[in-house]
């Protein structure tokens, strides 16, 4: 008796904790710094759609551009291979020698 009494406390006291989470997830920064962060990161979101680099320099893109090219000549790439799909393999039976089917019976 007690200790369903004590899982039932528990219980109450998880979905508070729960609940508490979920609220503060979802309320407004009280906080300026924290605001600021928030403001930052939705920023970057927006910046950052299409997968793109966030503000690259000509260096960064230069320096990307030479590191793909190394990687393509690396692993077989080229002009018009696509190195981001995922490789299409085709397997093909082997050729087998026949074999005797009319071999002897074993006695």
């Amino acid at each position: 008796m007690i200790t369903s009494s004590l899982l039932g406390s528990l219980r109450v006291a998880r979905a508070s904790v729960v609940v508490t989470r979920n609220l503060a997830a979802t309320s407004k920064a009280t906080d300026p710094i924290q605001q600021l962060f928030l403001d930052k990161i939705r920023e970057y979101k927006q910046k950052s759609a299409g997968g793109k680099l966030v503000d690259p320099s000509p260096t960064v893109e230069k320096e990307l551009k030479n590191e793909l090219e190394k990687l393509e000549k690396q692993f077989g790439g080229g002009s018009g291979v696509d190195m981001t799909a995922f490789p299409s393999f085709k397997f093909e039976d082997p050729k087998l020698d026949s074999i005797n089917e009319q071999a002897p019976a074993k006695k």
